[in-house]
């Protein structure tokens, strides 16, 4: 089937549904429908699925990826927040006779995930962040997600680069990061104002196999990953400024330390390498040199 056709058969497939039910798409919820069989098909073969994988699914919406994925695999936790919607698909599931999939009528930022192996999702992109960010406190083997494709390129954005940022420095010691194939937005309805981005995450190993030596750090275990994030975070709101600014002014993230008292601190640390780190451009400092200033600085301004 060539794709055209492939698109209109799940375009009208989709447009039957909406109309049957009266239901209006609303963009701002970040309902935009995949309507292009060929890709939706894609995206479920990247999964590399088994009988024996439960799958996370972000904004199942009608069910587009839901009910052929829940005919792979053993069981398919889908979270929609919108109740109608989830209605249709409650709907969709019976009609089809398919009764492995769990559906969850909630807000998925809110909600405590059940246990899962892969995620597989063409993902709400208001939520896009927050999910991303979410996800990263389960275990999980594999995921294959749906993203604009401006925040796709960030996700392993290069250091120096304009791509370069919280997402790619969160994920650098997390998951490995692989664009697989663009989406045009022609594949959605309503149609978007951007291409997307299909993106597989695959989890790095806790050990990091001695590629942080250099810097007299092992491995990250959990403790020193949240102080991590803590310091990604308040860098990352002033990316173009340098590192010793940038703390100060987003102080209130990782210290109670008023700012007078947080100069006091920093104008005292002696240590050569840290020193050259915190008079750097915030993009000019590896994951790797984030990591060690954010370890060694924690307990300097603790207060």
């Amino acid at each position: 089937m060539n794709s055209d056709a492939a698109s209109t058969s799940l375009s009208k497939t989709t447009k039957a549904i909406l109309n049957e039910y009266g239901i209006k798409l609303n963009k701002n919820l970040g309902q935009n429908y995949l309507i292009d069989r060929n890709k939706r098909d894609q995206i479920i073969q990247f999964g590399n699925l088994t009988k024996d994988d439960v799958v996370l699914e972000i904004g199942p919406g009608i069910g587009t990826l839901t009910i052929e994925l829940a005919k792979k695999v053993k069981k398919v936790i889908a979270i929609e927040q919108d109740s109608n919607i989830c209605q249709i698909l409650e709907n969709r599931l019976k009609k089809e006779n398919i009764d492995n999939v769990e559906l969850i009528n909630d807000d998925a930022l809110n909600v405590e995930f059940p246990k899962f192996d892969k995620i597989i999702s063409n993902l709400p992109y208001q939520i896009s962040s927050p999910i991303t960010f979410k996800f990263l406190n389960y275990d999980f083997q594999l995921a294959i997600l749906m993203y604009q494709k401006e925040f796709a390129s960030r996700m392993n954005g290069k250091v120096g680069s304009k791509d370069y940022s919280r997402l790619s420095a969160m994920l650098y010691f997390k998951c490995d990061v692989d664009l697989l194939t663009g989406v045009s937005a022609e594949s959605f309805i309503p149609k978007p104002k951007v291409d997307s981005t299909v993106v597989r995450l695959t989890p790095k190993l806790p050990e990091l196999n001695g590629q942080l030596k250099h810097l007299n750090i092992n491995e990250i275990n959990e403790k020193d990953f949240k102080t991590y994030s803590k310091f990604v975070k308040a860098l990352f709101q002033h990316r173009n400024k340098k590192v010793k600014n940038a703390l100060i002014d987003s102080r209130h993230i990782i210290t109670d330390l008023d700012k007078k008292e947080m100069k006091a601190k920093l104008n005292s640390i002696k240590q050569k390498k840290i020193e050259e780190l915190l008079s750097e451009r915030i993009t000019n400092l590896t994951p790797e040199e984030i990591l060690y200033l954010s370890i060694h600085l924690n307990s300097v301004l603790e207060k």
